[in-house]
């Protein structure tokens, strides 16, 4: 046998450059027979050979493994390619690799989402009306709920892939199908609605500031609520207008609403940057932007020419357009208004500047009712307290009445769109990555510029100018225009475009997300909505999105609309968090997100946050929204279809009580819910007690995984007779639990034997959905020794039930010297050998061992075994993407086995064994006889290896053995497994079968090179012996007994010698090996040969922990 390479790939590396073909266990249909037999031919995995269709090579399956590709909206595919037993398929066409990196893909779109028309609109006005102080409590208020429920959509987005579908696929998939379904829809609506407020924000711009003259219902010269009206009158009808063209881009391609969202966002940036240039230069040059104040209030700017009651004009005075609007004439002695004849006329600046100390007027709040004047405070003003105002439409009046919770309801729309890099999720390059940095980085971004925003306002802008929602005291300006530098045009242009952008972002996102819905079919009267055109664009729904955003345009406020969509935002948002939090708290095994900066308690704060803002926005708009969810919910509960996404809601279940277990019994759990359910069979001695304690140790370590645990013992009787031993034996098994920390049920079965005890423990074990799907049994310590022969056959019946049952199966060998709970290992490894896959089992358990304290300073290494024809490198490069993906921590190599020839040691190895196993079945000898028999034999064995010249000298008892063989037909040796699976060593044709005790060979040199090499060797024409234990051994001198070998023993003897060799050098220093446990014989004649394999495996290893899966997946890379 050569040394074993690591995967490293040199230049003499076999395995480079043959890339491997498709695997017919990745799409079976593909395969033929004769692919499967050359897919299986090689001696080194004769072991596990009988049950590669269901446990395939590792290698065959990691390129597929590792190479998925993230999949479109609506997860469908996702779920039925994950639900495939046949694995992945390969997608029918090409899928072209996302390429979108953190900043194009995460961090600027959620720029462009987050900053909108509440920033251009109304920050100024919030600032003016609730003080810096207040605006600025209401805005870390809200950027604290966005950053909170940001880590939390960071732990959920990058445990895992998500596919593109975003916060929904997130919370369904975390939450359930109701939950899931719920939010979604609420999520929907507050997207939807969030159209409709930018498609009013860009009217409002378009006939307020840009061309008023526009308008369709004139304004001019009305008053009070028929000016109100006039104004929403035009906002319905020019919103209708431009939400139609919208739509019509949107369904005319949505390829042109991408190429032109870096245009608009480019506008919003330029805004923003045109602010804080105005800023700066208030503090060196002001600009000049009068407001003219009667009194203390604050006059219309279309009300007068001059700031001035009179003005002189060649000696003689004047009177000016302010006195004509509130007086009865021209003329000096006419009758005018109290107040206007009461008080001067001043003319003060609107933006003082960043350095004139205006902030300390600003600093507290100055809420209105509706209708009254914007008065400056600390102006004197004389007025009769008991007249009512007249002349009020020459003033600026307060549009709505104000109040804390009111600004909050219309703030908080601004901080939303923090899920704009989730929902892309799947053009990115690497989501679990991009997502947090950039949603984060974003989030703190556009909360930075928000908080400046609050104090640079107050700094630098008069009161009367902030509360001054439509500018109309400074000639019609935008308020924040004022502020900009060079131009208020800037402003508004740049406001226009950036409301128009993300309008067209919502509706192009908003039908995507009803489709995704739609096409999972958890609501049935939604599936209308998840057809589209060809190309999978959802046109109906789009037509549903536009109905539901002409609602919101029909309403016309942008005022009313912002807390609609803060309430629907708010309850997605608290979702996100409560799914965090419930992961946290249930500590799933799936639960191993990449992103390690999420807490519990911030999440549940995060939550707590959103539903006190949902309250505080507005308390009937959030029992609306918590009813339309609830009663989704409930829809859904009731005629939704069945749905199984592993989610936490069924994680719950586990603790719960009847209605718990009437759930859990709806259908196995979902991979992500998957944990060990552990069935300990133990084996009490004549006292009672526990032969083995370390095996409830090792259980409580592994259980990170918060299942169910089983611990369960036969005794031997009857139930009249034994009772009382039963309930001894089960107060002992309860003070062991209890003293091993292992929280679970016990169970004490009596039975006429201990073999259908154990079978009755696996069989009843549990109650309904509550069952455990694992068994942990023993390896039978002295099997070899005749007393202890029925125990090993009740071991590998457990394993033959274990394999009928579909459940995994854990062997720890040498239980006495695993750890404690007491011990620590401050350092090793734990090394998984995975040869076969058979569910993920092995990359599960350690991941568990390592939650416990004992095995937590161990790092994880795991190994994988490349053949002839494996591109080792690739091998290698595929494991570490798919474990990036399992989010599992592990360095990794790739071992190369190539297909060394059979060595003399090893046809020594399987005749001893046989024979062995013959004598036993044979022979009824005294227990001291059949020990020096095996004793004999044993030694004349090894005589023979390691003499040149083998004397002729056998024990009787062997020759009347090997007579028992030769006697046997050959072909039975060959019916054991199917002929086109086997390839057999030697060439039977070209050897003659002869006598056992012949002391000659007539095959010669010939049937001897027959014998010792394959096909390939007999082509190439040499004979290669591998250096064995004894690497001198003549060639020519081979034993005629090995003739008649059964050749399918001596390939499971090389598969088992090989593999022990290459894991004792690379694993002999590990503080634990897992390895895949190789299935028992069909038939029950190869009993005692199957141990022999087994101990030959794990030979030389301190601690090893044989694994068998239980036929399904329990470990995925989805989130």
């Amino acid at each position: 046998m050569t040394d074993c390479e690591e995967g490293e790939g040199g230049p003499n590396s076999q395995g480079d450059g043959h890339p491997k073909e498709s695997s017919p266990f990745i799409n079976s249909s593909a395969a033929t027979d004769a692919e499967k037999s050359q897919q299986y031919d090689g001696k080194n995995m004769a072991l596990f050979e009988e049950e590669m269709d269901t446990s395939p090579m590792v290698s065959s399956l990691l390129s597929s493994l590792a190479n998925y590709s993230n999949l479109p909206t609506g997860s469908k595919e996702h779920e039925e390619a994950e639900n495939n037993e046949e694995g992945a398929r390969p997608s029918k066409k090409p899928v072209k690799a996302p390429q979108l990196g953190t900043l194009m893909g995460v961090y600027l779109p959620c720029i462009q989402n987050i900053f909108g028309v509440i920033l251009f609109l109304r920050m100024t006005w919030m600032v003016g009306i609730g003080g810096v102080f207040g605006s600025f409590i209401i805005v870390f208020m809200c950027c604290s709920t966005t950053m909170l429920t940001a880590i939390s959509m960071s732990a959920i987005a990058t445990n895992g892939v998500v596919p593109a579908g975003g916060s929904y696929y997130m919370i369904s998939r975390s939450l359930g199908p109701e939950f899931g379904g719920a939010v979604g829809i609420c999520f929907y609506l507050g997207t939807t609605f969030a159209g409709a407020m930018y498609i009013l924000g860009c009217i409002e711009i378009l006939l307020i500031y840009i061309i008023p003259q526009a308008a369709i219902f004139k304004i001019e010269g009305l008053e009070g609520p028929e000016a109100e009206a006039a104004l929403l009158n035009n906002m319905r009808v020019y919103g209708t207008l431009v939400l139609s063209l919208m739509a019509l881009v949107v369904f005319v391609g949505v390829k042109y609403v991408n190429k032109l969202a870096l245009v608009f966002l480019a506008c919003v940036i330029l805004s923003i940057l045109a602010v804080y240039a105005g800023v700066i230069k208030t503090a060196v040059d002001p600009p000049v932007f009068p407001v003219c104040l009667l009194g203390n209030r604050t006059l219309l700017s279309k009300a007068y020419d001059v700031c001035a009651k009179v003005i002189e004009i060649d000696n003689e005075t004047v009177t000016t357009k302010l006195w004509s609007s509130f007086c009865d004439s021209d003329s000096l002695n006419a009758t005018c208004d109290d107040y206007f004849a009461n008080n001067n006329v001043t003319e003060i600046q609107g933006i003082p500047g960043v350095t004139s100390g205006i902030l300390a007027k600003n600093l507290f709040g100055n809420y209105l009712e509706k209708g009254v004047i914007i008065e400056k405070r600390g102006l004197a003003s004389d007025a009769d307290p008991d007249s009512p105002p007249t002349s009020s439409n020459r003033y600026v009046l307060a549009d709505i009445t104000s109040f804390f919770t009111l600004l909050v309801g219309i703030y908080f729309p601004s901080v939303t769109g923090i899920m704009a890099g989730s929902n892309r999720s799947g053009d990115l390059r690497d989501a679990q990555k991009s997502i947090p940095i950039g949603t984060i980085a974003a989030i703190t971004t556009t909360s930075t510029v928000y908080m400046s925003c609050v104090v640079l306002f107050g700094a630098c802008i008069e009161g009367v100018v902030l509360r001054d929602k439509f500018g109309e005291g400074v000639n019609g300006n935008l308020v924040i225009g004022t502020l900009a530098w060079p131009s208020p045009w800037v402003i508004v242009i740049g406001s226009f475009f950036s409301t128009c952008g993300a309008g067209l972002q919502s509706l192009t996102g908003a039908p995507r997300l009803l489709q995704a819905i739609s096409r999972d079919g958890i609501i049935p009267f939604l599936r209308v909505f998840g057809h589209g055109k060809a190309n999978g664009e959802p046109t109906w729904a789009l037509l549903l999105t536009a109905s539901i955003c002409e609602i919101g345009i029909i309403i016309a406020s942008l005022d009313a609309v912002a807390p609609i969509l803060s309430m629907f935002f708010l309850m997605c948002y608290m979702f996100v968090n409560l799914a965090c939090a419930l992961q946290t708290l249930l500590r799933t095994p799936n639960w191993r997100p990449r992103f390690k900066f999420y807490h519990w308690a911030l999440s549940f704060l995060g939550m707590s946050l959103c539903l006190s803002l949902m309250f505080i926005c507005s308390w009937y708009y959030a029992i609306v929204a918590m009813g339309i969810a609830t009663c989704i919910y409930k829809y859904i509960e009731f005629c939704g279809a069945e749905k199984e996404w592993g989610d936490g809601i069924r994680g719950i279940s586990l603790s719960a009580a009847r209605f718990a277990l009437m759930r859990l019994e709806e259908g196995p759990p979902h991979t992500k819910n998957w944990r060990p359910q552990i069935l300990v069979l133990v084996s009490v001695d004549a006292e009672q007690n526990v032969e083995q304690p370390r095996l409830i140790s090792l259980t409580n370590q592994l259980k990170a995984g918060k299942g169910l645990t089983i611990v369960g013992t036969s005794v031997q009787g009857t139930f009249l007779d034994n009772y009382a031993e039963a309930q001894r034996a089960d107060q002992s098994l309860r003070k062991l639990m209890e003293t091993e920390k292992v929280k679970g049920f016990s169970q004490v079965v009596i039975s006429s034997n201990l073999r259908d005890g154990t079978s009755h423990l696996i069989q009843i074990g549990g109650l309904g959905g509550l069952k455990h799907n694992t068994v942990m049994v023993s390896w039978p310590r002295n099997w070899k020794q005749p007393e202890y022969h029925q125990q090993f056959r009740n071991f590998i019946e457990t394993v033959r039930e274990t394999t009928v049952a579909s459940l995994a199966l854990l062997v720890p060998k040498n239980i006495a010297a695993y750890p404690s709970n007491g011990e620590r290992f401050t350092e090793g490894h734990i090394d998984v050998w995975w040869i076969v896959h058979d569910g993920g089992m092995l990359m599960l358990l350690p991941f568990l061992l390592r939650q416990n304290k004992v095995w937590r300073k161990c790092k994880m290494r795991i190994f994988t075994v490349a053949q002839m024809d494996d591109n080792s490198i690739q091998m290698k490069k595929d494991l570490i993407t798919f474990l990036y993906h399992l989010r599992i921590d592990a360095a990794v190599e790739v071992v190369e086995m190539h297909d060394g020839d059979i060595s003399a040691y090893t046809y020594e190895k399987t005749l001893v064994m046989e024979q062995r196993s013959q004598i036993l079945k044979q022979m009824h000898l005294t227990k001291n006889e059949m020990e020096r028999e095996i004793q004999s034999i044993t030694d004349s064995s090894r005589g023979s290896i390691r003499r040149k010249n083998p004397p002729g000298m056998r024990s009787q008892h062997s020759a009347e053995e090997g007579a028992s063989l030769a006697e046997k037909p050959e072909d039975e040796s060959v019916a054991v497994s199917n002929p086109k699976q086997v390839q057999l060593i030697h060439n039977k044709n070209a050897s003659t079968p002869t006598s056992p005790t012949s002391p000659t060979s007539p095959a010669g040199p010939a049937g001897a090179a027959a014998t010792w090499t394959d096909n390939k060797g007999a082509d190439k024409g040499t004979a290669l012996l591998s250096p064995g234990p004894e690497a001198g051994k003549d060639f020519f001198n081979m034993k005629p007994e090995w003739e008649n070998l059964n050749q399918i023993d001596v390939r499971r003897m090389h598969t088992a010698m090989r593999l022990n060799e290459v894991i004792t050098k690379k694993s002999k220093e590990a503080k634990l090996v897992l390895l895949n446990m190789p299935g028992p014989p069909k038939n029950r004649v190869g009993n005692e040969n199957y141990m022999e394999f087994l101990e030959v495996l794990t030979e030389g290893l301190n601690r090893v922990l044989l694994v068998r899966g239980g036929g399904r997946e329990v470990i995925t890379i989805y989130s």
